[in-house]
């Protein structure tokens, strides 16, 4: 508030000072409107933050979502390779046991022969007893064949160590390389693969002194 001269002889002299204390009053800051739009920018910072809390609220809520889906779908999964596994395992087990079933009613027939041949042994006609063993022989090399068990084939007198084994090895200065004198016990293949070797008896070329 602007001071009152009482003494009209001092307006003059007072009026620089009047002016500046009008001017100084005039100048004094407002704290009322200064507090009311600091609570203005505080209202906006907290809609602005609870905005923003909304926005991560949802997006941890579509990321649980998608976390329990994807949780659901691994466990789904991993049970369905579980029972496939158990399954695959029972099939294996079931194929290792029963696989050569029918194999083996094959051979049971050949037995049945074997034992019908035998029953015959003490006949006096040998000749019935060779004759009933090679039919038994042709039925089982047949039976093999069935099976797709076929004999290892030798190349001539070549000895092939992929297919044979040197059972017995004899020095010969009749030879340069190995050969197969002897087929002691046939080997067989199923399906063009090894089954056994062919047991044979080798030749070799005597070693020099």
């Amino acid at each position: 508030m602007p001071k009152k001269i009482e003494d009209e002889s001092q307006i003059g002299k007072n009026n620089d000072q009047e002016i500046e204390i009008e001017y100084l009053t005039n100048k004094k800051p407002d704290h009322k409107k200064k507090k009311k739009k600091d609570a203005e920018l505080e209202v906006e910072n907290l809609k602005d933050q609870k905005k923003e809390i909304k926005k991560k609220n949802s997006e941890i809520k579509n990321l649980k979502e998608e976390v329990d889906k994807f949780r659901e779908d691994y466990l789904r999964n991993a049970a369905e390779n579980e029972n496939f596994r158990k399954r695959l395992e029972r099939e294996k087990k079931d194929f290792f046991l029963y696989s050569l079933s029918e194999v083996l009613k094959d051979f049971l027939v050949v037995l049945d022969n074997f034992e019908r041949a035998l029953d015959i042994e003490s006949d006096k006609d040998n000749k019935n007893f060779h004759e009933g063993i090679n039919m038994i022989y042709k039925q089982f090399q047949d039976t093999l064949k069935k099976h797709n068990v076929t004999p290892v084939e030798t190349d001539g007198k070549r000895f092939d160590p992929q297919v044979q084994q040197a059972f017995i090895t004899e020095e010969s200065d009749s030879v340069k390389e190995p050969e197969v004198v002897e087929v002691l016990q046939q080997g067989y293949k199923l399906n063009e693969r090894l089954l056994r070797p062919s047991l044979v008896k080798v030749l070799v070329k005597r070693k020099e002194k």
